[in-house]
């Protein structure tokens, strides 16, 4: 589980589109949390810290524990079902996939019905539809607390746990898969095309995919607005390998599909855990985010 280091704080940000400016919705020294979503009735963020799940609500900012049975420790790849009264959560410890709801209560196990017995499982995006769900399938040495990874693919399963599917195979690392707003399209970030971390986007087969991001820096986790109009990702410096946490890293704001004339909206210290899951608010005007800045560090 990740701690904050001495001298570290948590911060949850908020970006405005509309003005530019980024509001510092609420800080902390006590825990480390991760990878907000945005609750559909557009009153909250959900945020995973220390194996749990946390709501914030955006009027008066203070932790809220969501109060939930039956579920490993969670990790910060969480997304929540389009009911609005649900989240699908990965997790530690067995690295299955949940479900759960969101006013607490008992999760149901989702993964682990069909797909290889060995898989780990992260999550990142479900259908608008609420009926698949995109992860990255892992395959690893676990030895102790050292984790070796071998293979990361993207796979989708229906949210019965039936219906397992990997679309990428036998190529490059990938990561990050999100749905479109209108489900025709995965977006996700993959090594495929210059060996490092660039945003692309398939169809949900695994057809038709294409590069969408030229850059040097190390991109992650594209994340589109729910009106399909915009979009943001994270930034990583060149020559970073996979996302780590602790470094000086952009957040990229992408506007009607020109990806390649991004424009960075924010800089920050952070990186794993800043912007892992969609954290854009229902009406597509903010997106909201995390920063760990520690004191010696400029």
């Amino acid at each position: 589980m990740r701690k904050l280091a001495e001298n570290q704080i948590c911060q949850v940000w908020v970006h405005d589109t509309a003005t530019g400016e980024n509001q510092l919705l609420f800080e902390t020294s006590d825990l480390l949390l991760e990878a907000p979503n945005w609750s559909l009735q557009g009153d909250a963020l959900i945020l995973n810290g220390n194996g749990d799940l946390w709501r914030l609500p955006l009027a008066a900012p203070k932790l809220e524990a969501i109060p939930l049975t039956g579920l490993p420790r969670m990790n910060n790849d969480h997304v929540l079902d389009p009911d609005g009264e649900h989240i699908f959560v990965s997790t530690y410890d067995d690295w299955q996939i949940y479900r759960a709801p969101l006013a607490g209560g008992a999760a149901v196990k989702v993964s682990g019905k069909e797909g290889p017995a060995n898989l780990l499982h992260f999550l990142h995006g479900v259908s608008p539809d609420g009926r698949q769900l995109a992860f990255v399938g892992v395959e690893a040495k676990i030895s102790g607390d050292k984790m070796t990874f071998i293979s990361a693919e993207i796979c989708t399963i229906g949210t019965d746990g039936h219906g397992f599917r990997q679309i990428t195979s036998g190529g490059a690392p990938a990561d990050g898969p999100e749905y479109s707003p209108d489900g025709q399209w995965l977006y996700f970030n993959t090594e495929t095309f210059s060996g490092h971390a660039q945003i692309a986007r398939m169809r949900p087969d695994g057809s038709e995919i294409g590069r969408l991001t030229d850059n040097e820096t190390v991109d992650w986790f594209p994340h589109l607005s729910p009106d399909g109009l915009k979009a943001v990702y994270l930034a990583y410096p060149p020559g970073t390998s996979g996302h780590p946490p602790d470094l000086w890293v952009e957040l990229r704001l992408v506007v009607g599909e020109r990806w390649l004339e991004a424009k960075s909206v924010a800089r920050l210290f952070g990186g794993q855990g800043t912007i892992n899951v969609n954290s854009w608010s229902p009406d597509s005007t903010r997106f909201a985010f995390v920063a760990y800045p520690i004191d010696d560090v400029s």
